[in-house]
């Protein structure tokens, strides 16, 4: 990992909280220390999926140092769970992987970001007041027929393909999606397993996440929201507000590769696909 000077708590604060559900073993994993805060959703079936998440979220354990982390550091931090995940398919089973998303406090350019990651169909949403929005896109079956107009977002929600992944770790392929997000006053992320979202819908989701003030509180009432839906699955949620402010003009642009990808009307964040 690239060496960093020290930043205290990177002007983060979040809590995590995750229930069994109906199902006989938790496979979700979390991590909720500043300035990492990501879940993953175990596949492939109790001790392989449960492995498998932890082993990536341990990878991203990793950069809860006090030190500042760059986007590079995040990067190889995905790389390091793939890697980890291959290690649990070869000592508990072939067929297990993970989902995982969430945000990481990074120090870009001189200013501090949200580098918001994705593989697989867990979700990281943006809270700005009462509008909720979806930074992270679905690597899903469903998805993909949504994006092409073959179904509608309802219908996905009872599609019988609906739990079919197009990316996973533990898939072979050495990709993420990655945005940065600008770190902005009163801006909450909500990061969740799918356990949350079979459950709650997202209308519902944005108004629990804004009425409850504290992250700590505010998981624990979105993970209760779903056991008293009759949660089939795991579900596992991560709140996290920023206290630090990313700079008005700040340009991630001299970050190679980045794109336009717009979190709502009016403020950008920056997607990368990386393909190391």
């Amino acid at each position: 990992m690239t060496a960093h000077a020290p930043i205290g708590d990177h002007g983060v604060n979040g809590a995590g909280a995750t229930a069994v559900g109906g199902r006989a073993r938790n496979e979700d994993a979390y991590v909720a220390e500043s300035p990492v805060y990501v879940v993953a959703d175990g596949m492939g079936g109790h001790l392989a999926g449960a492995e498998a998440a932890r082993a990536a979220v341990a990878a991203f354990q990793a950069l809860v140092t006090g030190d500042a982390v760059a986007p590079e550091d995040v990067e190889m931090a995905h790389l390091e769970a793939r890697r980890l995940v291959a290690e649990v398919q070869e000592d508990v089973g072939g067929d297990s992987g993970t989902t995982l998303t969430g945000a990481v406090a990074v120090l870009h350019a001189g200013a501090p970001w949200w580098m918001v990651v994705n593989v697989g169909d867990s979700r990281t949403y943006a809270l700005d007041g009462d509008r909720l929005h979806q930074v992270s896109v679905d690597h899903s079956h469903v998805q993909e027929l949504v994006a092409q107009g073959r179904i509608t977002p309802a219908e996905a929600l009872i599609h019988p393909d609906r739990n079919l992944l197009t990316r996973a770790i533990g898939d072979g392929v050495l990709a993420m999606d990655a945005w940065l997000v600008p770190q902005v006053p009163g801006r909450r992320l909500v990061i969740a397993s799918d356990g949350l979202m079979k459950e709650v819908d997202d209308l519902t989701i944005g108004q629990i996440a804004a009425l409850v003030g504290d992250p700590a509180a505010a998981a624990e009432a979105l993970v209760d929201a779903a056991v008293q839906r009759g949660a089939r699955d795991n579900v596992t949620v991560v709140v996290v507000d920023a206290t630090a402010v990313t700079p008005a003009g700040a340009d991630p642009a001299p970050w190679p590769l980045w794109g336009v990808s717009a979190v709502n009307d009016t403020t950008p964040s920056f997607r990368r696909r990386s393909e190391e």
